[in-house]
């Protein structure tokens, strides 16, 4: 008897860096999430691959930790070699990665209460 193995795939993937241009210790998530402190994964991102198969995934970027101050939202598929000084007012300190379209609205109260929707996962 064979039986079948069924794997599902979840996006976004998020793949981050330790190192600029893709280099350095990886590490590969998936899924809605956010990262509060980018400094607590792999000792600091410095480069990141976004992907989603969903034209609207969104990829959040903000300059102080908590998801608190400036942030630019991206959205698609993003190959960023270098977060240092991506924003205009300083480093990248935290992200939050989601499959779905989130709206400035959205973010603001992402920003205002530090909480991230129902389902997102906080690293």
């Amino acid at each position: 008897m064979i039986t079948k193995k069924v794997t599902s795939v979840i996006y976004p993937r998020l793949r981050v860096f330790s190192e600029e241009n893709f280099r350095g210790l990886r590490r590969t998530l998936r899924g809605n999430l956010g990262i509060a402190d980018i400094d607590s994964v792999l000792t600091g991102i410095e480069s990141l691959r976004f992907f989603s198969t969903n034209p609207n995934a969104t990829l959040v970027l903000f300059d102080r930790s908590a998801f608190r101050d400036n942030f630019v939202i991206l959205r698609g598929n993003r190959s960023i070699r270098e977060l240092d000084d991506f924003l205009r007012r300083g480093d990248v300190e935290s992200l939050i990665s989601s499959n779905q379209r989130l709206t400035p609205a959205q973010v603001r109260t992402i920003q205002r209460t530090g909480s991230l929707p129902s389902g997102y996962r906080l690293i």
